[in-house]
């Protein structure tokens, strides 16, 4: 079976925060970082104790074909859509972002708004060129096809590109 490809580092750490600990369902997890090789390819190996059972957690992604290098924060990848997270996970987390900004603390919103952004970006990435809706295919995880199932509009790149513009001015704004 062949690896997902995991674009950065920013991509592995939100994957790893969305899947908690089989046992206890935390996240709090203190991850190391290897390059290992697989089957004679190199893999990036996540490897950590979670705090809350003890259990030993691992994950292994295959790397990209070439380094996403970006002066953006959070880098989550190039052109490219997503193999960890599908669609409706990235909008999932946009929401959730942009929903928990802290009013009161500017870098805490500024940071969150830059989240909700760059996630609404990469729902982007999955619509093919000449098409405006993101296809079926990119909704692969129960969280992605439900949100997709409950207002498939949302999934219209028109309406993505007006959210994340919003995101975008809102972070712009925030003093």
């Amino acid at each position: 079976m062949a690896l997902p490809v995991v674009r950065t580092r920013d991509e592995a750490h939100l994957y790893l925060d969305l899947h908690p600990c089989e046992h206890c369902d935390s996240i709090d997890v203190t991850w190391e970082q290897a390059v290992v090789s697989v089957d004679g390819e190199l893999a990036s190996e996540y490897a950590g104790q979670c705090p809350g059972c003890g259990a030993e957690r691992d994950y292994v992604f295959a790397l990209p074909e070439r380094e996403t290098l970006s002066p953006e924060w959070p880098n989550f990848g190039g052109p490219e859509p997503s193999q960890l997270l599908d669609a409706g996970e990235w909008l999932w987390v946009a929401e959730l972002s942009a929903g928990n900004a802290p009013p009161g603390d500017p870098a805490r919103e500024r940071q969150a708004l830059a989240i909700a952004t760059r996630a609404v970006a990469e729902v982007v990435k999955f619509i093919p060129a000449g098409e405006e809706v993101v296809p079926d295919t990119a909704f692969w995880s129960a969280r992605g096809r439900e949100l997709r199932d409950a207002e498939p509009g949302r999934f219209n790149r028109g309406r993505l590109l007006v959210v994340q513009e919003t995101y975008d001015r809102l972070a712009g704004q925030v003093r």
